[in-house]
């Protein structure tokens, strides 16, 4: 049995193959595609020897679940990293570590849009725990659109231990609370950071806020109680990217 998985989308494709090109095996697009901006993705495929094959788009809508744009690709599996590659980031790291905690958050789409923001805003790392959470598929990658293969996921087996360890090392831990008093504009997030967002609906849960070290909320003018939590991990993490650029 094939332990390949399938990526799909344009830009999921092409960012695998400039950053691990090794883990692609064959590319597929649909019968007849030959637009622009499918040079670039063709060019990488070339330069790395991975082969491109063609296949009708009824045949690629069966392998997978989603918008594949024409182009899917087999490769080898998803890599989730563990608690010492977060050590290894924290040691590499040259600015105040930007560390981003996802308590729970079980829609792929919402962890693809948190990887995809999270690159954007220079985050160190995306850490989430090992149950009851969404990881890494075809469905995160798409809507990551490159970001799935930049970033470092990084899977912890206990998050109030690793909190308890990034605490040690002097990153202070910020979580996300609707109750909270503070706004997040009244919060210092210039220094060495974890940023906790909860998971969609119930939040975080009471030991992840039992070891935050300050409360933040966003400020909600509208009928709405609460944001989506992948605007809301956008809103949170370019705040401490302007509050960082000002410090600068």
């Amino acid at each position: 049995m094939s332990q390949l998985e399938k990526i799909y989308g344009v830009h999921a494709v092409q960012a695998l193959l400039q950053h691990h090109p090794k883990r692609v095996k064959q590319i597929w697009l649909s019968e007849g595609r030959s637009e622009p901006r499918l040079q670039a993705l063709l060019a990488l495929a070339s330069e790395n020897r991975v082969a491109v094959g063609q296949a009708e788009r009824r045949e690629l809508d069966s392998w997978v679940e989603g918008v594949h744009q024409g182009v899917v690709a087999e490769v080898s599996p998803s890599q989730v990293w563990g608690e010492a590659m977060l050590e290894e980031l924290l040691e590499r790291s040259e600015t105040p570590p930007l560390i981003l905690v996802l308590d729970g958050v079980t829609d792929p789409h919402n962890l693809g849009a948190c990887l995809r923001t999270a690159d954007a805003a220079g985050a160190t790392a995306v850490v989430i725990p090992k149950d009851k959470s969404a990881t890494l598929t075809a469905v995160v990658r798409k809507v990551a659109c490159g970001a799935a293969e930049v970033i470092p996921l990084v899977a912890v087996t206990n998050l109030a231990r690793t909190l308890e360890k990034l605490q040690q090392r002097g990153l202070w831990v910020v979580g996300t609370a609707g109750e909270a008093e503070q706004e997040i504009y009244q919060q210092d997030l210039t220094g060495p950071l974890v940023m906790i967002m909860g998971a969609e609906g119930r939040g975080m849960r009471r030991l992840t806020r039992d070891h935050c070290d300050f409360l933040v909320k966003l400020p909600m003018a509208g009928s709405v109680s609460s944001l989506n939590v992948s605007v809301a991990t956008g809103v949170c993490l370019f705040e401490a990217v302007r509050q960082r650029q000002g410090k600068r």
